[in-house]
């Protein structure tokens, strides 16, 4: 640990002892180099005008507290075999669900279970996310694109899986791209895809159609196909999408760029081949087309 006159704190740490070690004696060094250059400020402003030698009260506030800890192998090896003894004991995940003391999580929860637990056909945290998007990052530049912090949205998922209720409005979820960047991880979680491996290779050879009129014919027919959840989900998401591209003069988020963010998150073969990055091709025109067509797509037959 290293804290500096400034009242800075910073902290290496690392299992390593002996690369402690080599830090410890490296930031030591350098400490001992700053306190010889008579040429430092902070060094000549500590002079005494008489003397001209540093006060020594001077001279130790320019001395960073430097707190050097190597672990004692026998202590860490107690530890992990205690931790190991917990582990082994300790309830299983299902246990615990069964009384109560953890309740089903939102996120890595198959589509259709998510929404059997809230009576529902679209998960709630789809229809907030969503919600709080249009009210206040449709005209945010980069949205879906730019990546929120990572720290914040696990927090947001935490609290998700733990919590009944959900305020985005809340000032630690201010920032829009912290909502959008969990959205995105919903669906990457998702054990089986919003487009169910099933349909995978379908709607693959669906979007290599040339007619385009056979093509969205093909596409709509897929979609109709999808279990409830999944086509109630798919369709509010791709409105929302069609709303977003909508103010691309704004975001600058084009039809593209929301089919390269968007097509490997919602839809993935089972296995991956060696044909990844011609499935990649594959799955941002589907994710395009469906929201260009949405209404032909989504829209009854008369539409």
């Amino acid at each position: 640990q290293i804290t500096t006159v400034s009242g800075n704190e910073f902290l290496l740490q690392s299992d390593i002892d002996f690369l402690i070690l080599d830090w410890f004696h490296a930031i030591k060094n350098a400490i001992d180099r700053l306190l010889r250059r008579s040429s430092s400020i902070e060094l000549l402003n500590s002079l005494d005008t008489e003397s001209k030698e540093p006060k020594p009260e001077n001279r130790k506030s320019l001395i960073f507290r430097l707190n050097y800890s190597a672990s004692d192998t026998n202590d860490r090896n107690r530890v992990k075999s205690r931790l190991k003894k917990f582990i082994s004991r300790r309830p299983s995940l299902k246990t615990l669900q069964e009384k109560g003391l953890i309740k089903d999580q939102i996120f890595g929860s198959h589509l259709h279970l998510v929404c059997e637990h809230e009576k529902s056909t679209v998960p709630q945290f789809v229809r907030l996310c969503i919600k709080a998007v249009e009210r206040r990052g449709l005209d945010v530049d980069g949205i879906y694109r730019v990546s929120g912090n990572l720290a914040t949205i696990q927090k947001l998922r935490f609290v998700v899986n733990q919590e009944e209720k959900l305020n985005l409005d809340d000032s630690q979820w201010e920032d829009i791209h912290v909502v959008t960047g969990a959205l995105k991880m919903f669906f990457r979680e998702l054990p089986e895809p919003l487009f169910p491996y099933c349909f995978f290779e379908q709607f693959v050879e669906a979007i290599k159609i040339q007619d385009n009129a056979t093509r969205i014919k093909s596409i709509r027919g897929l979609v109709n196909k999808l279990p409830r959840p999944n086509y109630d989900t798919m369709k509010i998401l791709f409105e929302h999408l069609k709303k977003i591209a909508a103010k691309e003069s704004v975001n600058l988020m084009s039809t593209q760029s929301l089919g390269i963010v968007f097509g490997p998150t919602l839809l993935r073969p089972e296995k991956e081949t060696g044909k990844k990055k011609v499935h990649m091709l594959y799955q941002n025109q589907i994710v395009e087309l469906m929201k260009k067509k949405y209404s032909k797509i989504f829209g009854s037959e008369e539409d």
